[in-house]
């Protein structure tokens, strides 16, 4: 992708700033830090597993802390990653099918048999789907990006990096927290929490949460809100010393969501009822570029698409020293019970016409129930720091088990003729007419009076289960050469086993074909079993430069584990394994903290083999997209943060990450006949993105004031990969945007109290995030709006 000047205008001036903070004298600080350690040089992570200072640790991790998160009043992380540079969220229209990309590199899929490039923590528990841990965020310690490949420590699902997400543990002080935000447009956020001492070794939190949002679309069908939220849920926490040398940590979490969330808008003209009130003001794609309606708010939407959650979690960590060394096992369990109802047709005339397709227009709706289940068990054994070899061993077993089915009710489909032959299928199979001739079919047609137009509606359901299983054993450790020098390594060797089943049965009594809906004759019955090992290593150098910081070297791999492409319309060629997809990272990073300054920056260059993404597939004349092993693909760049307590009152922070994800070999699918997409860029990778955020702190005499605005900019970037001829549709480039949000709070009686006055998208900037296909459907997200809120909260 071309950076236009006045990016590169940007761009220049962001890398100055970031610079000339590197570059300022540490003198300024060194006296501060050698009387006391400062707050920014004591910021720790668990990201390598151990708790270690962000300063010190060779790998590139973003840190969003407690209060950073808070400021953001966000119900969601797509809020969150616009403060990680090289992070980027494609809401999906379920949170199912939602996903995160980290230095231009994940995997967005329908498949229920496939998994993401990006791994999701949530207290040292491995999630099997990103879309489990993103429902609502709340009460969070921290949130801990790691970039690039991750696969010796994080193993399976960490070939582009690592979202490890801490919650709040509870302490022994008595207190509570009671908190209220409220929004326009009736959205709301409640949260309560309550934590303190059971007995003198046991700790105990209870934190309970309810938000709601009427949505920031409006249906014109049934003069009605879209886009919106329902959300309950509650983490009881007990921190339990049984005796000096054994912790144990046991969390059980339940999250209830029921949003009418993600609706799909007019971007671009569709042409299906171009008289609707929610028709898009463009004029379409002009001169090959795409006029999108970017203040587009409305739908006319007969079927509401819908996601229903369901989530009840369970852990229990426990850590036992021997000697100086540490012992600990994290053993939990996971439920999600998933409900998408999906409006396919995005219109209100559809179905209609007593006219075939695809003259008018059809319906096409969806709902689709899946439950999963997973459990995994964690064992590490830790050695003492201070010694020359340091290092950390563990074994890792994970299993996941999902059902679905999915039903789509749609217009029958005789665009060619299909209706005779499948009359035809239901004479021979099921009334039991040998060979029936094409008068049999005429007059039994004629007799019963089959039709087949957009107001017949067929339907299909398909039922599918998966099952995963993996288990690893990791080692990861440093050997200090001398008291500047270390070497790092690491290596995991992974075990994983896939197997899915797929049945659809035609429901239509004559099995007739819909859009979108197999006939009978093409009923499935389908499994399939795959198994891959791996062996991924981690190789580097550590080297302190005293004052001036630490710098260091690594060699990375990365392992996402095989799958198949399990999905609705699954056909007999989508039975074959998608084969693993492997990385290897090459990173030179630079760390410094002290006193007040915390600057952290990385030179990367990844690439990835056997890259998973979703191919256009027009061989049936829908276009569909197909999950197969698109090719090598790879990506560089360089990242920078900085943290900076410039006075006792104001603190700047902020980041940049400079992207060139590219294809460098695409592999066509079978049966398809396509050019080579070599050279292109990768779907949703912006090559440019940043963030500046400023703290103040005005103290008066009976009250604080904290006055707190942020930046962010995102660069324009492709939502999908380029069409069978190698080039991209003008409607799937999203353009860049810049968003500025603001807060003031009044804070009294030391923080028992505090007021808070929220300001989103200042300059009201319109933009959309992801293109959900058809080329004319996109999703607008909330913060796509200027809007203002008001938080209370209460501290006893």
């Amino acid at each position: 992708m071309n950076i236009s000047n006045s990016k590169l205008n940007k761009l220049g001036l962001a890398v100055a700033t970031a610079l000339s903070i590197t570059a300022l004298p540490t003198q300024a600080f060194a006296a501060e830090a050698a009387d006391d350690e400062s707050e920014i040089e004591r910021i720790t992570v668990t990201s390598q597993k151990r708790v270690e200072r962000l300063s010190e640790i060779p790998v590139a991790v973003s840190v969003l802390r407690s209060d950073q998160i808070d400021n953001t009043f966000t119900a969601g992380f797509e809020g969150l990653q616009t403060l990680v540079p090289s992070v980027s969220f494609r809401k999906g229209t379920t949170t199912r099918n939602s996903a995160i990309t980290v230095r231009g590199i994940g995997t967005i899929s329908f498949s229920v048999a496939a998994e993401p490039s990006v791994s999701t923590v949530v207290d040292g528990v491995v999630l099997g789907r990103s879309g489990q841990a993103f429902t609502d965020l709340y009460d969070l310690e921290r949130i801990e990006v790691l970039r690039g490949p991750q696969g010796t420590l994080f193993g399976k699902n960490a070939s582009a990096g690592v979202v490890n997400i801490t919650t709040k543990r509870p302490t022994g002080e008595t207190e509570g927290m009671v908190e209220a935000t409220l929004l326009q447009d009736n959205e709301y956020r409640l949260k309560a929490k309550i934590e303190g001492a059971i007995t003198d070794n046991v700790n105990a939190s209870l934190v309970a949460t309810k938000s709601a949002f009427d949505g920031n679309i409006f249906n014109v069908y049934n003069n009605e809100q879209v886009n919106g939220y329902d959300k309950e849920g509650m983490r009881l926490m007990v921190d339990a010393e049984i005796s000096n040398k054994t912790n144990m940590l046991f969390i059980f979490e339940t999250m209830d969501a029921d949003d009418d969330c993600c609706a799909d808008i007019e971007g671009l003209p569709s042409g299906r009822n171009p008289a609707s009130e929610a028709a898009p003001n463009s004029d379409g794609i002009v001169n090959g570029v795409a006029d999108l309606d970017l203040d587009q708010r409305r739908v006319d939407h007969d079927f509401e698409s819908r996601t229903i959650d369901e989530h009840t979690a369970f852990s229990m960590q426990l850590e036992h020293e021997f000697g100086d060394y540490t012992f600990t096992s994290i053993t939990a369990y996971r439920e999600w019970e998933n409900t998408e109802f999906r409006e396919g047709d995005f219109t209100s005339i559809a179905g209609e016409s007593t006219e075939p397709v695809f003259g008018v227009p059809f319906q096409l709706h969806d709902i689709g129930p899946q439950s999963w289940d997973q459990f995994s068990q964690e064992f590490r054994l830790t050695s003492p720091v201070g010694q020359p070899l340091e290092w950390l061993v563990g074994a890792f077993f994970w299993q996941k088990d999902s059902e679905r089915n999915f039903t789509r009710d749609a217009s029958c489909q005789n665009n060619n003729g299909q209706l005779a032959s499948e009359i035809g299928f239901y004479l021979e199979n099921e009334l039991g007419v040998a060979n029936p001739s094409e008068q049999d079919v005429a007059d039994f047609i004629s007799q019963e009076g089959i039709t087949c137009n957009a107001n017949d509606i067929v339907s299909a359901t398909a039922f599918m289960r998966t099952e995963f299983n993996n288990w690893a054993v990791f080692g990861d450790g440093r050997y200090h050469v001398s008291e500047d020098f270390r070497l790092l390594f690491g290596l995991r060797y992974t075990d994983d086993e896939v197997e899915f089943m797929h049945n659809r049965i035609s429901n239509d009594v004559y099995g007739r074909r819909g859009v979108g809906v197999r006939p009978a004759s093409e009923n499935t019955n389908f499994d399939g079993k795959t198994t891959e090992t791996n062996t991924s290593v981690k190789l580097g150098a550590q080297y302190d430069l005293g004052d001036m910081g630490m710098v260091y070297a690594t060699y990375a791999q990365g392992y996402k584990g095989p799958g198949f492409n399990v999905f609705y319309n699954m056909a007999e060629k989508d039975t074959a394994a998608i084969g693993d997809e492997v990385s290897d990272s090459y990173e030179l990073g630079y760390k410094y903290a002290m006193g007040n300054l915390m600057v952290n920056a990385a030179i990367f260059s990844t690439d990835i083999e056997g890259f998973q993404a979703n191919n256009f597939d027009n061989s049936s004349g829908v276009t569909i997209t197909r999950l197969t092993n698109a090719g090598d693909v790879s990506t560089q760049g360089f990242e920078i943060d900085f943290l900076w307590q410039a006075t006792d009152q104001l603190s700047l922070s902020g980041g940049l990450a400079s992207v060139d994800a590219e294809i460098d070999e695409f592999f066509c699918p079978d049966g398809e006949a396509c050019t080579d997409r070599s050279g292109l860029d990768v779907p949703f990778s912006p090559d440019l993105k940043y963030n500046l955020t400023a703290d103040y702190v005005w103290e008066m005499d009976d009250m604080e004031v904290l006055l707190n605005a942020s930046y962010i900019y995102t660069d324009e970037q492709f939502a999908t990969l380029p069409n069978n001829n190698g080039e991209f549709n003008p409607a799937v480039l999203l353009p860049d945007y810049g968003i500025l949000n603001a807060s003031v709070a009044l804070s009294f009686n030391d923080d028992a109290y505090r007021v808070t006055f929220i300001g989103k998208n200042l300059t009201d900037e319109s933009f959309f995030t992801t293109y959900s296909g058809d080329s004319f459907r996109y999703q607008v997200l909330r913060d796509a709006d200027r809007h203002f809120g008001v938080q209370f909260r209460a501290n006893f």
